[in-house]
């Protein structure tokens, strides 16, 4: 059911001068800069030892990546991966998913075994995959047995086999067998390239690339994929299919709020990054990335503002010409900046929904602002280039008493229409947690609890628009408003 409010009855009292954009009618025009938009940008990277719980235990995770696919029409990506990939051996007599001991439930295992049924199902996912396998532990020929399974059971959905995950830190105690000798961004792209070819050519990467390249975590150009690419031949270079790099910007709430902040985050630490890749013609991704490290802080990780960070983040990341982001889900029930787990949802997932609802369908985009500043506006163009959608962003930082509102003036809208509809995001403040009682809402939509089923009727507010093409959008402090043009 569609319920539609009179925009009137929603404004709020502005307390600022208006920000005015002028809206692009096709892709390519106005002077912007336009990046392309991967059909399902926004995916779920799983922790190692915790993919077969989230796939067998936790209820809401399929829905939760049914959602959105209903909204791009394409599965999100997977990635399987992280700090334990490193520390697991594969067992190809195994009957087990994974085989791991801890003393505390909340732990991370420091060694574990897994079978052929994890890499099964994997395979059984309908979105594409991502399999992180080890190479920390130096034993290439466990690790190839595993890639040629792991080919096997996932088949076409396969994306990609990254090798190692975050090798930077492999000299760090416990130090990992691979790096006993010594360990370097040289030392490591040498390991890189050996490990590519070897691996590569026994599971018949020659004739389609399957390495995902990269995986750190530290900043580049140190390590990152440009130092990578220098020291890579002809040959290595054909076994690579993605580039990775990994980022968890961390902080306050109020610093993840900042649209400023955000924007030289992605900036600065990928710009010119990912500008080396694409010169390879190859996709750039953020194979791992979250708010805050070690699975989140309790204070910052759940809270609205970190949903709408992560929605902005997604947006700046594809403008910077990133393919798709990973955002990473630990051990289950110990931790903060999981979208959902065994019970509760976290307000992360209401703002990465918003993103992917702005994106789908999308063949390019681009931002309107310069990344400077407190207002953000994204438009988003279909494949033949023509307006989709406006995302709309106030990143001031409102958590109670009286709410602000910034006017965003929108000029050259399209002809005809009288009226545009609109989704507003929005929740009590940027910290309010739905473990807390405060849901975000989405457009009228909630996710439950446990389930991720959707509840709510779609509510699309109406923006008058003038004979001129001009219309006056009001978004609150800490809220963000996706408008519709078709």
């Amino acid at each position: 059911m569609e319920m539609r409010t009179a925009w009137a009855t929603l404004l709020m009292t502005a307390a600022a001068a208006a920000v005015t954009f002028t809206i692009p009618s096709q892709s390519g025009s106005g002077g912007y800069k336009y990046s392309p938009v991967d059909p399902a940008p926004v995916g779920i990277s799983f922790e190692f030892f915790a993919f077969p719980s989230y796939f067998t235990n936790v209820t809401a995770t399929q829905q939760c990546l049914a959602n959105w696919r209903d909204l791009t029409g394409a599965w999100p990506p997977i990635r399987i991966g992280g700090t334990t990939q490193d520390r697991a051996l594969y067992d190809a007599a195994s009957s087990a998913y994974v085989t791991y001991s801890v003393a505390d439930p909340r732990d991370a295992p420091m060694s574990l075994t897994y079978g052929p049924r994890f890499l099964t199902l994997a395979g059984q996912y309908g979105g594409s995959v991502v399999v992180g396998l080890n190479r920390g532990r130096n034993q290439l020929s466990n690790t190839i047995e595993a890639a040629k399974r792991a080919v096997a059971e996932v088949g076409d959905r396969l994306l990609a086999i990254e090798l190692g995950n975050e090798p930077e830190y492999y000299d760090r105690a416990p130090v990992q067998p691979i790096a006993r000798n010594g360990w370097s961004p040289d030392l490591d792209a040498a390991s890189q390239n050996e490990w590519h070819l070897a691996v590569g050519r026994a599971i018949g990467s020659d004739e389609m690339p399957l390495m995902q390249a990269g995986n750190w975590n530290d900043s580049p150009p140190k390590w990152g994929a440009a130092q990578l690419i220098a020291k890579q031949n002809a040959s290595v270079k054909a076994q690579v299919r993605t580039y990775a790099h990994h980022n968890y910007p961390g902080g306050s709430v109020r610093g993840l709020l900042s649209h400023a902040g955000t924007s030289a985050n992605v900036r600065s630490r990928f710009e010119a990054d990912v500008a080396a890749v694409l010169r390879e013609g190859k996709p750039y991704v953020l194979g791992e990335t979250n708010s805050v490290s070690g699975g989140g802080a309790a204070d910052v990780s759940p809270t609205f503002g970190a949903a709408l960070w992560t929605m902005d983040y997604v947006l700046r990341a594809v403008y910077t010409g990133i393919s798709r982001i990973y955002f990473h889900h630990g051990t289950v029930g110990n931790c903060q900046y999981c979208f959902w787990g065994r019970y509760s949802m976290g307000a992360p997932y209401y703002g990465a929904t918003a993103a992917t609802a702005f994106l789908a369908q999308a063949g390019t985009m681009t931002a309107l602002d310069d990344g400077n500043g407190a207002y953000a506006a994204y438009a988003s163009f279909d494949t033949s280039g023509a307006l989709l959608r406006l995302l709309l962003f106030n990143s001031d930082y409102y958590e109670s008493g009286s709410r602000n509102a910034q006017p965003f003036v929108l000029r050259g809208l399209p002809a005809g229409k009288a009226v545009v509809r609109a989704k507003r995001l929005t929740a009590a403040g940027a910290l309010a947690r739905q473990d807390r009682g405060q849901a975000p809402i989405f457009g009228g939509r909630t996710f439950a609890d446990g389930t991720c089923i959707p509840a709510g009727g779609d509510v699309f507010e109406e923006v008058p628009v003038s004979a001129a093409g001009e219309a006056t959008v009001s978004v609150g402090a800490t809220e963000a408003v996706l408008v519709y043009l078709r």
